[in-house]
């Protein structure tokens, strides 16, 4: 993609933030968003063609905000072609040890707080006769595991209201790649939630050893680019996927002989 207005979510850190240096690489013109203003000049500061990209905070959980919200990401310039609905957080607790508020937080920002936007954005896409969902779910969106309870399912709620945005806005040449993630090598597990709604705020050897995250990116900046419906990256953990369509009861005693945390 060159020349394209793109706004991303979840631009302050991991993989935001590396999409963020890859794409204003190919002189397009960016918009970063997320709650963390001081992170976001950060990232901007590492990015070439500055000149070319703007700044706008956002809340996913402050649902209200989202059509101003839009409202000021058209006019930074003028156009928005490519919505990247990459913010979110994660989980690490039993479903036992976690509190509901923990699980109402879960849907609030990683699917709520996604579909709000996009909504927002919705008609300003149909206006312009085009436009371009990209979602960030997670290989937890097509198969589920221990400890990630709250996470799965507000990433398998994302898969099926972007299925369906798919289907009753093709006619308006809109398009939806969803990008299915293993583990990546970001701060996403130091980040995730625990049962009383703390951070973890320790690593897991799954995502120390899962992909690097400017590989993951190109990867999924070329998906992106070929208008890909939905793509799987990772290593070991990916295979769950296609293995769920053979037989789910061989995925789930793979996953608890995995022993994942």
């Amino acid at each position: 993609m060159k020349n394209k207005t793109i706004w991303i979510t979840g631009a302050s850190s991991g993989i935001g933030a590396e999409l963020s240096r890859q794409y204003a690489k190919s002189g397009n013109r960016l918009i970063l968003s997320s709650r963390r203003l001081k992170e976001l000049e950060a990232v901007k500061e590492t990015c070439s063609n500055q000149e070319h990209i703007k700044i706008l905070p956002l809340d996913l959980k402050d649902f209200k905000s989202m059509d101003d919200s839009v409202e000021k990401a058209i006019a930074l310039f003028g156009s928005i072609d490519l919505l990247i609905n990459n913010g979110g957080v994660s989980q690490r607790s039993l479903i036992a040890d976690t509190n509901f508020e923990v699980y109402k937080e879960l849907i609030d920002v990683n699917y709520l707080g996604t579909v709000a936007l996009t909504k927002a954005l919705l008609p300003f896409f149909i206006k312009q006769g085009s436009g371009h969902f990209a979602v960030v779910t997670s290989v937890m969106g097509k198969f589920g595991s221990p400890y990630r309870s709250g996470y799965c399912g507000a990433k398998h709620a994302l898969h099926g209201f972007f299925d369906v945005l798919r289907m009753e806005h093709q006619k308006d040449n809109i398009a939806v790649t969803m990008i299915c993630p293993g583990f990546v090598q970001t701060n996403v597990t130091i980040n995730a939630l625990t049962g009383n709604g703390e951070k973890l705020n320790h690593d897991d050897p799954g995502t120390k050893n899962g992909l690097e995250v400017s590989y993951f990116c190109k990867k999924m900046i070329r998906a992106i680019s070929a208008n890909k419906w939905e793509v799987s990256f990772g290593k070991k953990e990916k295979l769950g996927v296609f293995v769920k369509r053979f037989s789910q009861k061989l995925l789930h005693s793979i996953v608890l002989r995995s022993n994942v945390r």
